[in-house]
């Protein structure tokens, strides 16, 4: 075996007794041991070694030197949903988890991490495109989940060294489209009034909905403690999260951006929320040791406001029903939940709310997202501009010419 040895710092190059090549550097030292961490590159050639090095060396002066990874994307991704992502919600974690262990895992789990290249993730994006064995196809949302979770991941693997760069950048998805928006017409709305009217404590909940805009978590995590009759406001500041029973059950979190509001709604809302409070408190009384909810005044004000007969929450899935058969009623069968929010701030801007305060109204991060979402103008809309802009026109028009 030759060794050709340089000075400190720039490696030393010897042949294997096999044949090949071998290049030695070190990369710095072992805070635990002190001792230098020794590298190795092999090639057939001594020249090939040589560039090697010589490409190596110039990296590590210049602080652009990483070492590649032995690391499986699989065990990766499991490193990452323990160590760099426990500061994200359970539904962010759960959507995560579906995407690696529906998606992600099976395509790519077993490749390297410094093995997966750009064209690698289009192909698998292009993948996830067509229908799967029973000719079901994901949606184009679905996909960009998935995008979303790979890309986090490997921009952590980037930040720690372990790849050059992410091989997701730039890569091409399917456009993915916003459906439609079906807000409930006057006439509806007139008679889902009605009909809530009927249903007691869910149709105090559903008419709350339709009238200030919350999200239907937000609405069933509503505690009284944040609801100031004096003021005629509400504070939005958590949500009841769904979680099954291993995940240790529903609980109160945080809202969806993270953000605490104030609204001022309507004093329709602050009645049935009056009304609300005083039904509760009868329950109560009916109920006697079955009772769930509080026992004293100081635990009643951080109660939930919308709870059962006994005092236990309501169940997103007994809203679901509940809804529906109003929904029947009223001639929208195919309506969701969801759809009183629309519902509201299309009445919202309808009725001349400007779009910042639908924004804040609505808890989005951005006026933009809003505008995004509700820019579209309503038919009636579209009449009552044209009816300004005649309005306009004829005033014009009278005047007299200038001299």
């Amino acid at each position: 075996m030759s060794t050709k040895r340089r000075s400190n710092g720039e490696g030393s190059i010897l042949q294997r007794a096999d044949g090949r090549w071998e290049g030695r550097y070190s990369l710095g030292y072992n805070p635990k041991t002190g001792k230098p961490i020794r590298k190795s590159i092999y090639g057939k050639t001594k020249k090939e070694v040589r560039d090697k090095l010589v490409k190596i060396l110039a990296e590590i002066a210049d602080g652009k030197h990483y070492e590649p990874t032995k690391m499986l994307l699989s065990n990766w991704l499991d490193l990452w949903l323990k160590e760099y992502s426990c500061d994200k919600k359970y539904s962010t974690l759960k959507g995560y988890r579906a995407s690696i262990n529906k998606h992600i895992n099976p395509a790519l789990g077993n490749v390297f991490l410094e093995n997966i290249t750009p064209m690698m993730v289009q192909m698998f994006y292009n993948e996830l495109c067509k229908p799967d064995e029973n000719g079901k196809v994901l949606s184009p949302k679905t996909i960009k989940n998935v995008h979303i979770c790979l890309r986090a991941a490997l921009n952590q693997a980037v930040e720690n060294d372990m790849i050059r760069r992410n091989p997701c950048h730039n890569a091409k998805l399917p456009k993915v489209y916003k459906s439609e928006i079906r807000p409930l017409s006057d006439e509806q709305v007139h008679d889902f009034l009605i009909e809530a009217e009927k249903d007691n404590i869910y149709g105090m909940l559903l008419r709350v909905i339709l009238f200030t805009g919350l999200r239907e978590s937000e609405a069933l995590g509503l505690t009284w403690d944040c609801v100031n009759f004096a003021k005629g406001s509400l504070t939005i500041n958590k949500q009841l999260q769904r979680r099954p029973q291993y995940a240790g059950g529903p609980q109160l979190t945080s809202t969806k951006n993270g953000k605490v509001r104030v609204l001022r709604p309507a004093g329709f809302v602050m009645n049935i929320l009056k009304e609300r409070y005083e039904q509760q408190v009868e329950q109560r009384k009916l109920a006697g040791s079955a009772w769930e909810a509080w026992h004293t005044e100081a635990e009643h004000k951080k109660a939930l406001v919308f709870t059962n007969e006994i005092g236990h929450h309501l169940q997103p899935k007994r809203v679901y029903l509940h809804f529906k058969k109003i929904a029947e009623e009223i001639g929208a069968p195919d309506a969701r939940v969801h759809d009183l929010r629309h519902t509201f701030a299309v009445l919202s801007l309808q009725n001349g709310d400007d779009v910042k305060t639908v924004q804040m109204n609505l808890g989005h991060a951005s006026a933009a997202f809003t505008l995004d979402v509700y820019g579209h103008v309503s038919d009636r809309m579209q009449r009552e501009s044209a009816a300004r802009m005649e309005q306009y026109i004829a005033s014009v028009s009278r005047m007299e010419p200038s001299t």
